[in-house]
Protein backbone atom coordinates (compact mmCIF):
# COMPACT_ATOMS: atom_id res chain seq x y z
CA UNK A 1 0.00 0.00 0.00
CA UNK A 2 2.85 2.39 0.74
CA UNK A 3 4.23 1.88 -2.79
CA UNK A 4 0.79 2.68 -4.22
CA UNK A 5 0.66 5.93 -2.25
CA UNK A 6 4.18 6.86 -3.34
CA UNK A 7 3.27 6.29 -6.99
CA UNK A 8 0.01 8.23 -6.59
CA UNK A 9 1.85 11.27 -5.27
CA UNK A 10 4.85 10.93 -7.59
CA UNK A 11 7.25 10.01 -4.79
CA UNK A 12 8.70 6.99 -6.55
CA UNK A 13 12.04 6.82 -8.30
CA UNK A 14 13.22 10.04 -9.93
CA UNK A 15 12.30 10.38 -13.59
CA UNK A 16 14.83 11.83 -16.03
CA UNK A 17 12.45 13.93 -18.11
CA UNK A 18 15.25 15.26 -20.29
CA UNK A 19 16.28 11.74 -21.26
CA UNK A 20 12.66 10.79 -21.98
CA UNK A 21 12.28 13.77 -24.34
CA UNK A 22 15.56 12.89 -26.05
CA UNK A 23 14.15 9.40 -26.61
CA UNK A 24 11.07 10.87 -28.32
CA UNK A 25 8.57 11.26 -25.48
CA UNK A 26 5.42 13.27 -26.19
CA UNK A 27 4.96 16.26 -23.89
CA UNK A 28 1.21 16.51 -23.39
CA UNK A 29 -0.04 19.81 -21.98
CA UNK A 30 -3.52 19.23 -20.56
CA UNK A 31 -4.42 22.86 -19.83
CA UNK A 32 -7.14 24.75 -21.74
CA UNK A 33 -6.42 26.16 -25.20
CA UNK A 34 -6.33 29.67 -23.70
CA UNK A 35 -3.80 28.71 -21.05
CA UNK A 36 -1.70 26.91 -23.66
CA UNK A 37 -1.78 29.98 -25.92
CA UNK A 38 -0.43 32.06 -23.02
CA UNK A 39 2.77 29.99 -22.92
CA UNK A 40 3.85 26.39 -23.33
CA UNK A 41 6.78 24.06 -23.93
CA UNK A 42 7.95 24.23 -27.53
CA UNK A 43 6.80 21.14 -29.42
CA UNK A 44 4.26 20.07 -26.80
CA UNK A 45 0.81 18.78 -27.74
CA UNK A 46 -2.27 20.40 -26.21
CA UNK A 47 -5.31 18.32 -25.29
CA UNK A 48 -7.25 19.63 -22.29
CA UNK A 49 -7.84 17.10 -19.53
CA UNK A 50 -11.59 17.63 -19.99
CA UNK A 51 -11.45 16.36 -23.58
CA UNK A 52 -8.64 13.83 -23.23
CA UNK A 53 -10.93 10.79 -23.10
CA UNK A 54 -12.46 11.66 -26.47
CA UNK A 55 -9.12 12.57 -28.06
CA UNK A 56 -7.07 9.46 -27.27
CA UNK A 57 -6.81 8.71 -31.00
CA UNK A 58 -4.39 11.65 -31.28
CA UNK A 59 -1.96 9.62 -29.14
CA UNK A 60 -1.59 6.66 -31.47
CA UNK A 61 1.30 4.70 -29.93
CA UNK A 62 0.33 3.39 -26.49
CA UNK A 63 3.93 2.30 -25.80
CA UNK A 64 5.57 5.67 -26.54
CA UNK A 65 6.53 7.68 -23.42
CA UNK A 66 4.13 10.51 -22.58
CA UNK A 67 4.89 13.29 -20.10
CA UNK A 68 1.78 15.11 -18.91
CA UNK A 69 1.93 18.70 -17.67
CA UNK A 70 -0.44 21.51 -16.69
CA UNK A 71 -0.20 24.60 -14.49
CA UNK A 72 0.48 22.97 -11.13
CA UNK A 73 0.44 19.19 -11.54
CA UNK A 74 -3.13 18.39 -10.48
CA UNK A 75 -4.68 18.10 -13.95
CA UNK A 76 -1.60 16.34 -15.30
CA UNK A 77 -1.98 13.72 -12.54
CA UNK A 78 -5.60 13.19 -13.62
CA UNK A 79 -4.49 12.95 -17.25
CA UNK A 80 -1.86 10.38 -16.32
CA UNK A 81 -4.55 8.26 -14.67
CA UNK A 82 -6.84 8.55 -17.71
CA UNK A 83 -4.03 7.46 -20.03
CA UNK A 84 -2.91 4.58 -17.80
CA UNK A 85 -6.50 3.31 -17.51
CA UNK A 86 -6.73 3.34 -21.31
CA UNK A 87 -3.67 1.15 -21.83
CA UNK A 88 -0.87 3.69 -22.25
CA UNK A 89 2.17 2.06 -20.70
CA UNK A 90 4.77 4.81 -20.16
CA UNK A 91 3.04 7.86 -18.70
CA UNK A 92 4.80 10.31 -16.39
CA UNK A 93 3.40 13.32 -14.54
CA UNK A 94 5.72 16.21 -15.33
CA UNK A 95 3.81 18.59 -13.05
CA UNK A 96 3.69 22.29 -13.89
CA UNK A 97 4.76 23.12 -17.43
CA UNK A 98 7.03 26.00 -16.44
CA UNK A 99 9.12 23.85 -14.09
CA UNK A 100 9.09 20.91 -16.53
CA UNK A 101 10.49 23.23 -19.18
CA UNK A 102 13.69 23.62 -17.13
CA UNK A 103 13.94 19.90 -16.41
CA UNK A 104 14.03 19.00 -20.11
CA UNK A 105 16.62 21.54 -21.26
Amino acid sequence: MLDSLKRLFGLGPKVDFKELVQQGAVVLDVRSKGEFAGGHIKGSMNISVDTLGSNLSRLKNKDKPIITCCASGMRSASAKNILKSNGYTQVYNGGGWSSLQYKIR
